[in-house]
């Protein structure tokens, strides 16, 4: 039987594509819950081995990282709970009174002879749609709070499965097999990743809890928790969380005190962004940063808010995917942030930039 040529297996693999992102879209409230889960089993994967290496049983690992998870979401409904009713009964009022500033700053351009046209402008900015983002991502963070129950049964059997399963998967395969070894690694990677982004995540939204606290803006509580939950979205994240608080600063106390509120999210996210993650991640997971915004684009699309915050580890996967088929792999070296080593120069083969 002829093998299909090159065009229809790419149309194949281009409709095949398309079925599977329609699908996810169309399964978001399934599907968003279950990935929130394995994202807090990657999470909770070093302190479970670390538990398991100090002779914990694995039952009792697990328990405690359960009641760990469990803590630890008490404290976000305690903070959050009412704080997400609360700032979205009270964004209409806000997304007036920045309008309002918006017009009396058009007005007192056009006092200084400058003429611009207010439909046109708002068209181009509207500062009230960095409001209705962090309005709709705190309302998903507030629906997956319904999910608590399924999350948290399904975070329990995924790390109860977890050693089990490289087990499984070694003596299926081989211990010399490629796939357990890319396996391995990813696990490794990610784990190591999330781990350490989720202290560097704490650290920046507690710093800026503190500092809008200080500086007297409402929700300091639910602003220090979104820039906990963007900070995990690479590049543009810190950018998106610092919007809305300046933004309310601005409405509520003034100019200066907005001023301050963006000076204090540039200090936090360059101190705990440019210093100290990069000492504790090294080179990081290889993802091109183009394709981290892509990803980030293209999760949100199909996901929602959640699915900006897992768009890294989500690629990463798909990243290891394609890298395992010969016909696929160029794919996966297109997606890496670092360039691949030269093929070894055959026998014959002029040197590349030598003399004549």
């Amino acid at each position: 039987m002829n093998q299909p040529s090159s065009a229809v297996q790419f149309l194949l693999a281009s409709a095949s594509f398309v079925v599977v992102v329609a699908g996810l879209k169309a399964a978001q409230p399934m599907v968003v819950p279950f990935l929130v889960a394995v994202f807090i089993a990657l999470i909770c994967s070093p302190p479970l081995l670390w538990l398991k290496g100090k002779g914990v049983p694995g039952w009792a690992a697990v328990s405690l990282l359960l009641l760990a998870i469990l803590a630890a979401g008490t404290l976000v409904a305690v903070v959050a709970g009412s704080s997400i009713d609360d700032f979205r009964r009270d964004l209409p009022d806000y997304q007036r009174r920045l309008l309002a500033l918006f017009q009396q700053s058009l007005a007192a351009l056009r006092s200084r002879g400058l003429e611009l046209d207010p439909r046109a402008v708002q068209e181009a900015f509207n500062p009230g749609l960095a409001m209705q983002l962090a309005g709709a991502t705190l309302t998903s963070l507030g629906n997956l709070m319904a999910d608590a129950l399924l999350i948290l049964l399904t975070v329990a059997f995924i790390l109860a499965e977890e050693v089990g399963l490289a087990r499984k998967l070694a003596v299926l395969r081989g211990d010399s097999d490629p796939l357990v070894a890319a396996l391995q690694g990813f696990a490794a990677s990610v784990n190591r990743y999330l781990a350490l982004k989720t202290l560097t995540s704490l650290l920046t939204g507690v710093a800026l809890y503190l500092w809008l606290a200080l500086l007297g803006v409402d929700y300091a509580g639910l602003w220090g928790l979104l820039a906990f939950l963007l900070n995990f979205i690479p590049t543009v994240g810190s950018i998106l969380a610092a919007i809305p608080p300046v933004l309310l600063a601005l409405v509520q106390l003034g100019p200066w005190p907005a001023l301050w509120t963006g000076l204090g999210y540039l200090a936090v996210n360059m101190v705990v962004g440019n210093l100290l993650e990069p000492r504790l991640m090294g080179r990081g997971l290889d993802l091109s940063p183009l394709v981290v915004f892509l990803s980030l684009v293209f999760w949100g699309w199909v996901l929602g808010p959640m699915g900006m915050l897992l768009s890294v580890p989500l690629t990463i996967l798909l990243k290891l995917a394609l890298e395992q088929h010969p016909q696929t792999r160029w794919l996966g070296v297109l997606l890496g942030g670092r360039l691949p080593d030269p093929p070894p120069a055959r026998e014959g083969d002029p040197a590349i930039g030598g003399g004549s």
